[in-house]
């Protein structure tokens, strides 16, 4: 009887647990190695005094991958968990007391759009139609090609569309729309891909279609109940789980294949490695000669921001603020540039809050609010604690100027993550929370590679590979690294 072959995968986030089934159920013996204590990678799960809170993802966007996921192993999402689909998405304060909150239906959108600027919603319809377009090509099509080469962004269906990878996000939602508001909620889903919407494709409008026609969903536990799913599914297939593993060395042999691992001091003989980790860590595993990307390589990147995070238990419930509260009431651009060109803290910082207890009571006591805020900040900046307490008093006094609500006196507990917390849970490079930002330069065949070139038998996966950031495409970067395993073994 032929043995089966081994692969190990280091790292437990979406794109190896995604990657873990596939190869399983391909016949490979499977074993993950995750360095934490708990599985899940960034998605992982705080509980602290009775208040659960989701570390990582917050967001359910693109509910058809997730079950397409599942669909290719003859599971639907609801044999695991539940989802809600949330009504109203989100809302976004612009200044105090001015906010404007997006329903659940796309009908509610136009009306909201036309309320506030007459004619915008025939602009909306238009620019959406594009975008359902573009959402059924990339998503069907084009995100799950494995970034080996130029061709496959020509296809029939993009060569009529070529354009829009030369015209920006902004120039598009721009173009007939003229309320800041309205644009700063047609800019906002960019963020996701982790750059500008003056460097992001228009190509990426398909997040818009994603946002207002496939809407905000909420799955019953939180986001990690998404990563309970995939570890009980891959636990079915074969797939074998090794915790606080920490991966120390890529072994090669003299022929430059890769043919085991050092964990915790030990070798482990393996057939494939794949990594899920961080790929710039992953590289500094290998001996110089064997790695593809020099320092200079990731030090040239536009990597998508880092993030200061907070972990808030408040005494009482608040006010004014839904699930998902964004808090645009600064200037946009100036945040971006202390991000992007001159990378540093921002003076007056955008941010993004999550209030879950709102949706599902079990994520806090009785009458008492869970809250997550995210700040997104330039990766490899100073972190300390002096900082976090700055920026935490500052966006609690906002949240208090915008929501005419006095909480600052509620506060439990806080718990922070920040870029130090990144380099030191998940290996991040210089921190970041998001990978390589999706500009036209780093998409696609761009991007490095999941193959490695120097290396047989490493592949990799993940936010630095293709399709890149965010756990939709992470599901994918899994499917397309065991695809590209299945070839060449």
């Amino acid at each position: 009887m032929k043995l089966k072959k081994k692969i190990h995968i280091i790292g437990s986030g979406f794109s190896s647990l995604s990657a873990s089934c596939y190869l399983a159920k391909a016949g490979y013996d499977v074993v993950i190695l995750e360095k934490n204590e708990t599985l899940g990678g960034r998605a992982r799960q705080l509980k602290k005094d009775g208040f659960t809170f989701d570390i990582g993802p917050t967001w359910y966007w693109m509910p058809d991958v997730f079950e397409k996921f599942f669909a290719d192993f003859g599971k639907k999402p609801s044999d695991y968990y539940e989802l809600e689909k949330l009504d109203p998405a989100y809302q976004v304060y612009f200044d105090t007391a001015d906010s404007i909150t997006i329903p659940g239906s796309v009908e509610e959108i136009y009306e909201i759009f036309e309320a506030e600027e007459k004619g915008s919603s025939v602009h909306l319809k238009t620019f959406l139609k594009s975008a359902a377009y573009n959402y059924d090509v990339s998503i069907n099509d084009l995100v799950y090609n494995p970034g080996v080469s130029p061709l496959e962004l020509v296809t029939p269906v993009t060569i009529g569309k070529i354009t829009q990878f030369f015209s920006s996000i902004r120039k598009e939602v721009r173009r007939k729309i003229k309320s800041k508001k309205l644009i700063q909620i047609l800019e906002f889903p960019v963020l996701f891909l982790g750059a500008k919407p003056s460097n992001t494709p228009a190509f990426y409008n398909f997040m818009n279609y994603a946002d207002f026609v496939l809407g905000t969903w909420h799955p019953k536990g939180g986001m990690y109940k998404v990563i309970e799913a995939m570890v009980t599914l891959s636990k079915d297939l074969g797939v074998t789980f090794k915790t606080e593993a920490n991966v120390e060395e890529i072994k090669l042999n003299q022929s430059g294949e890769a043919i085991g691992l050092v964990v915790n001091g030990d070798f482990i003989a393996s057939d494939i490695v794949l990594s899920g980790a961080d790929y710039h860590h992953t590289e500094t595993l290998l001996p110089k000669d064997y790695r593809r990307y020099s320092e200079k390589y990731w030090d040239k990147k536009v990597f998508a921001p880092s993030s200061l995070l907070f972990y808030v238990g408040f005494d009482k419930k608040l006010k004014d603020v839904c699930h998902h509260t964004l808090f645009f009431d600064t200037d946009f651009d100036v945040h971006a540039a202390s991000i992007y060109d001159n990378p540093s803290w921002p003076k007056d910082p955008m941010f993004y809050a999550s209030f879950p207890s709102i949706t599902e009571g079990s994520f806090a006591p009785i009458n008492k609010e869970a809250a997550t805020f995210l700040i997104p900040i330039a990766p490899g900046i100073e972190d300390t604690p002096e900082l976090r307490e700055k920026y935490f008093d500052l966006i609690i006094n906002r949240l208090e100027k915008l929501t005419q609500q006095s909480v600052k006196e509620s506060v439990i507990f806080k718990e922070s993550f920040c870029v130090k917390d990144f380099v030191k849970d998940y290996n991040s490079y210089k921190g970041n929370a998001y990978g390589l930002a999706n500009i036209l330069t780093q998409t696609a065949f761009l991007r490095p590679k999941i193959k490695s070139k120097k290396v047989k038998n490493l592949f990799f996966t993940g936010q630095l590979t293709v399709p890149g950031p965010g756990v939709p495409p992470s599901l994918i970067s899994g499917k397309i690294a065991s695809d590209l395993i299945l070839k060449h073994h």
